[in-house]
C-alpha cells in the first residue's frame, strides 16, 4: 500500500502567528505617534522656559494659529473631495482689503464690511468652482490661477497701496473712515478672557467636524473623495458637492481676511501671503493624526496648534526666525511618513 502526501496549502488559521507585539507597537505609532510628539513638544517647551506655561501666552498661541487654522478648515474640506484650494490665502488677503476699503475708504460701518468681506470669500469659490466644475480644469490649477487673479485683483482694488486711517486719497481728499471698535473686537476682543478669535477657531471647527463626520453630506464628501466615479454612478451630484466644498472653502477663507484685517488695523496689501503655506501644512498635518491617513477636522485643528507650539516655543528661545521653518517643513515630513509610508505598510 502506497501513502499519498497531502500538498493542500495551510489555510490561513493555520500559519504562524506574525509578531503580534511588533504590530501592535507600528499600529499604535502610527495612530498616536503624532499626538505624541505635540505632547512632547509641549512639555519641553513648557519644561525648559517658564514664560512658556503661562495662560496669556498660550492663549496668545492659539490666537495666532486662529487665521491658519480657519483657513486650513477649508483646505480639508477641499481634500476630502479629492482636490486641494490653493487660493485660501490670496482670499483672505481679499478680505483683509475689502473690509479696510469698505471701512476707511467708503466710511461704512463694521456688519456691512463683515457682510461684504463674506460675501467676496463666497464669490471667490464659485469662480473656483465654476472653472474645476465647469471647465474640468484640475483643481490645483484652477486654484492657483484664482490665486493670482484675486492678488492682483485686490491690488488693483486698492491702487497698490495699503489703505490706512486718514490717508490721502486719489482726489487729494483724506479717508473718512476707519475700523470701527467693534470690528477690531474680533481679534483683539476677549469673552471671559479668551479671545474672540480663539472662540471663532474653536466653534468653526466644531461646526466642521459635524458637518463632516456627522452629515450625510460629509459622508458624501468624503465618498466623493475616495471614488468620484462610483459615487456618480451612485447617483450622488458629484459636481454640486465639489462646488459646495470650494465655497465653503472661499467663506472660511473671507473669516480669517476678518480676523486678520482685526489683527493689523489696516488694508495691507501683503496680508494673507504667509497664510497660504500655513494652511497647507496644517491640513497636511492632519492627515496623520489617528492614523486615518486622510483629512479631517481634528488633525487639522491638532496640526495648527502644533505649529503655534513650534513657533511660540522657538521665539521664546531666541532662535532666528528662518529656524521656525525649516522645524515646521520637517515636522510636515514626519506627518507625511506617518501618513502615507508607516500607514502603507501596515495595511500591506
Amino acid at each position: 500500500m502506497t501513502t499519498t502526501q497531502s500538498t493542500e496549502v495551510p489555510t490561513k488559521a493555520e500559519l504562524p502567528p506574525a509578531d503580534s507585539t511588533a504590530v501592535r507597537v507600528q499600529n499604535a505609532v502610527i495612530k498616536y505617534g503624532f499626538i505624541f510628539v505635540t505632547v512632547a513638544l509641549f512639555l519641553y517647551f513648557a519644561l525648559s522656559e517658564g514664560s512658556f506655561r503661562e495662560s496669556a501666552t498660550l492663549l496668545d498661541t492659539l490666537r495666532y494659529v486662529s487665521v491658519a487654522a480657519i483657513l486650513g478648515l477649508g483646505v480639508t474640506l477641499t481634500m476630502a473631495v479629492g482636490g486641494m484650494d490653493m487660493s485660501v490665502g490670496a482670499v483672505a488677503g481679499l478680505g483683509v482689503s475689502v473690509a479696510a476699503q469698505t471701512m476707511v475708504v467708503q466710511n461704512q460701518v463694521g456688519a456691512v464690511a463683515i457682510t461684504a468681506v463674506l460675501v467676496a470669500g463666497a464669490l471667490a469659490g464659485l469662480l473656483n468652482a465654476l472653472l474645476i466644475v465647469v471647465l474640468k480644469i484640475p483643481d490645483m490649477l484652477a486654484t492657483l490661477g484664482t490665486m493670482f487673479v484675486i492678488q492682483g485683483g485686490k491690488l488693483i482694488l486698492v491702487d497698490g497701496q495699503s489703505i490706512t486711517p486718514g490717508m490721502t486719497l486719489d482726489d487729494g481728499t483724506t479717508a473718512p473712515g476707519k475700523f470701527t471698535a467693534g470690528f477690531l473686537r474680533i481679534d483683539r476682543g476677549t469673552v471671559l478672557g479668551i479671545p474672540v478669535s480663539v472662540l471663532i477657531f474653536g466653534g468653526l471647527t466644531v461646526a466642521a467636524w459635524v458637518f463632516l463626520a456627522r452629515t450625510r453630506w460629509g459622508r458624501v464628501l468624503y465618498a466623493i473623495g475616495a471614488n468620484p466615479e462610483a459615487s456618480r454612478l451612485a447617483g450622488i451630484r458629484v459636481g454640486a458637492y465639489r462646488a459646495l466644498a470650494y465655497v465653503v472653502s472661499g467663506v472660511l477663507a473671507s473669516i480669517g481676511g476678518l480676523i486678520l484685517a482685526s489683527r493689523i488695523g489696516q488694508g495691507d496689501v501683503s496680508a494673507g501671503t504667509s497664510q497660504l503655506l500655513e494652511a497647507v501644512a496644517v491640513a497636511l498635518v492632519g492627515t496623520s493624526v489617528l492614523g486615518r491617513g486622510r483629512p479631517n477636522v481634528w488633525g487639522t485643528a491638532l496640526g495648527a496648534v502644533l505649529i503655534g507650539i513650534i513657533t511660540t516655543g522657538l521665539t521664546i528661545k531666541g532662535l532666528p526666525y528662518y529656524t521656525q521653518d525649516v522645524v515646521e517643513g520637517a515636522v510636515l515630513i514626519l506627518a507625511l511618513v506617518f501618513s502615507f509610508t508607516l500607514s502603507k505598510r501596515r495595511t500591506s
